[in-house]
């Protein structure tokens, strides 16, 4: 579900969010892939068209029924602490999903080939405050992810074309439970995002499950256009 944002402000130039941190600064910070929302220096919320939101996390995970998450952004103040206060979600509940939902964003919005374009003073998210997080820490935590599935299965390119099975040679190892459920969608049609946004689980996590399932030889893995990386081999030949 794609919700307005509630904005004040001019959009200016594109400073980092560590320094709009230093500068206490509370807005939005516009990236390619995403948009970081900053209280007070503080990051307070994410969000990408990459991964799902936090809606789509809490519905389609089964926490809440769509007509309940419909009531609450049909009222007046911030979703959230409405969620909270009706009875809905538990403190505990909302602070968890929340921050799974703001740190899978904000590794597409800041990472993975995207970057800041732009900070709208004032822009407000409609969630509400919930627990911020400082902006030292998102950065160190995009940084980990990227590395992590660089050391999985150091092609990229799995990461946004669609997801195609390969034939199983008889030397795959076993997959678990939850790639199962990813190579039940894997169509060639559907890429990481939809796959991820179909289960209601964070995008970052897909990608981790894909990324592995390529190395393991269960989904190819697709030759790039250009290299990704100079000096760095292309896929392992028979992978796409």
């Amino acid at each position: 579900m794609s919700l307005p944002h509630r904005t004040g402000g001019r959009a200016g130039r594109a400073p980092s969010l560590t320094g709009l941190a230093d500068e206490r600064a509370s807005g939005a910070l516009l990236c390619d892939a995403g948009t970081v929302y900053l209280r007070d220096g503080q990051v307070v919320h994410a969000e990408s068209p990459v991964a799902p939101g936090i809606e789509v996390l809490l519905t389609t995970g089964g926490r809440l029924t769509a007509d309940s998450w419909r009531e609450a952004v049909g009222r007046t103040g911030a979703v959230g602490r409405f969620l909270v206060d009706s009875g809905r979600l538990s403190d505990a509940e909302l602070e968890i999903c929340h921050l799974g939902a703001l740190f899978d964003a904000a590794y597409f919005a800041l990472g993975h080939g995207s970057g800041p374009r732009g900070f709208q003073r004032g822009a407000a998210h409609w969630l509400g405050p919930v627990r911020p997080v400082g902006a030292v820490a998102v950065e160190r935590e995009t940084r980990r992810r990227g590395k992590l599935l660089d050391a999985l299965w150091p092609y990229p390119q799995v990461d946004t074309e669609p997801v195609v099975l390969r034939r199983p040679d008889g030397r795959a190892p076993a997959v678990t439970p939850r790639q199962r459920a990813v190579l039940a969608l894997a169509d060639g049609v559907r890429t990481p995002a939809r796959i991820a946004r179909e289960l209601g689980r964070p995008a970052f996590h897909t990608l981790i499950d894909i990324r592995r399932l390529a190395a393991a030889g269960h989904v190819a893995t697709p030759r790039p256009t250009r290299p990704e990386h100079p000096g760095r081999p292309g896929p392992p030949a028979g992978s796409a």
